[in-house]
């Protein structure tokens, strides 16, 4: 409709002979298109056999903040996934199993002989939302997840950490046996007993099913459907300066949104982007069946997920469109990726050093504040709140 009353003023201004004198003030006439561009959801959709309630919440939030998860008993989900730093992490490469700190000041005990975490820690705010399409779309139980979609579904991907060296497993418990072990010590702790009971309405309930269920079940929590940017596509003008407005019509204009699109700003999709390696890992992360391949990182919540790509190479967000210009223009950055290999549509994306500050200014756009950021006083194992931290 929109396009339609766009066009008729046109066709007004020209046939009334008065185009030359006005033509000027078509493009204040003419609203910018949001381009298909939604807001993000203020409701989660859940899987048919995952319900929500509160004592699920509760119950999956202290299990998200219980080292008694880990295989040496000194990491939790929050340790490199912390309110402070939105739910993500401000290092490159995580440091899991057999470290202690928190963030910038994490390090690896001594001796030490555990890797680095593999890649850098997503956010889990919005993660609930992984998979939705431009028309706000998705299935919770086959959302993607990690950075080479290799799980589907919160339920699926909580578990993963605790099964992986060097995350939370570390090498005393072998994957095989380490999700039986946890289950295990659940169940020798009265309290867990009665908040699983509560949380799934049965007797015995602690099970690993359970355990990624109810951690899902806080994580869908962690949503923030409220930034400004939302609130400009919902209508409201001034919810956006002139700047922030400007950058969105040039992250489109560039062909950012070729794959950042939808309300997430994520297609979802693994790109071949040739990002150098990491100098902390032993070996070049091939990605997706070693092709190199990674999924599209959302956009939402930049600010507290620096450093960026999945290997947290590159600091800012000024070296992030330096990238993308070098690339569409130039040679791969990564000896292991052919440039005929770099992705179509990343070749496509045409950024100008003077616009990305106001390219920057938009993407601030999508940051929230309003989250959940309250961490419990205790948990239920007596253990150190969030682990070695």
């Amino acid at each position: 409709m929109k396009r339609h009353i766009n066009i008729y003023l046109i066709f007004l201004i020209v046939f009334s002979g008065c185009y030359n004198s006005t033509k000027k003030n078509i493009k204040e006439l003419i609203k910018p298109d949001n381009d298909g561009y939604i807001p993000l959801p203020e409701n989660v959709a859940e899987p048919r056999d995952n319900i929500s309630n509160p004592d699920k919440v509760k119950l999956g939030k202290l299990l998200f903040y219980d080292p008694i998860l880990s295989g040496n008993k000194d990491v939790s989900c929050a340790t490199c996934h912390h309110p402070e730093f939105g739910f993500a992490e401000p290092l490159d490469l995580s440091i899991g199993a057999n470290g202690k700190g928190l963030g910038f000041t994490r390090k690896f005990n001594e001796p030490n002989h555990i890797p680095f975490v593999k890649r850098n820690a997503h956010t889990i705010l919005n993660t609930a939302f992984n998979g939705i399409d431009i028309q706000g779309v998705y299935h919770s139980n086959e959302s993607p997840m990690f950075w080479d979609n290799r799980a589907e579904g919160l339920e699926a991907q909580a578990l993963l950490p605790i099964e992986t060296l060097e995350e939370m497993r570390g090498d005393k418990i072998s994957e095989h046996d380490i999700l039986n072990v946890v289950v295990a010590r659940l169940k020798e702790i009265p309290e867990y007993v009665t908040l699983f009971e509560k949380a799934f309405k049965s007797n015995n309930a602690i099970d690993k099913v359970n355990l990624g269920k109810a951690i899902a079940a806080f994580e869908r929590t962690l949503i923030t459907p409220n930034s400004r940017f939302d609130k400009y596509v919902q209508g409201d003008e001034n919810a956006l300066s002139m700047a922030e407005k400007d950058g969105f019509e040039l992250f489109k204009a560039a062909k950012c949104n070729l794959c950042h699109n939808g309300p997430m700003f994520s297609d979802y999709k693994t790109h071949i982007l040739g990002v150098v390696d990491n100098e902390k890992l032993p070996f070049s992360d091939g990605g997706v069946d070693s092709t190199y391949a990674f999924r599209t990182p959302s956009l939402r919540n930049l600010r507290y997920t620096a450093p960026y790509m999945h290997n947290g190479k590159l600091k800012d967000l000024q070296a992030v469109l330096e990238f993308y210009e070098d690339i569409s223009n130039g040679p791969s950055k990564n000896n292991h990726v052919p440039t005929k290999h770099i992705d179509s549509l990343a070749k496509q994306v045409n950024i100008k050093v003077m616009d990305m500050s106001l390219i920057i200014s938009f993407l601030n756009s999508l940051n929230s504040e309003d989250f959940d950021k309250d961490i419990p006083e205790q948990v239920p194992s007596g253990l150190p709140v969030g682990g070695d931290i």
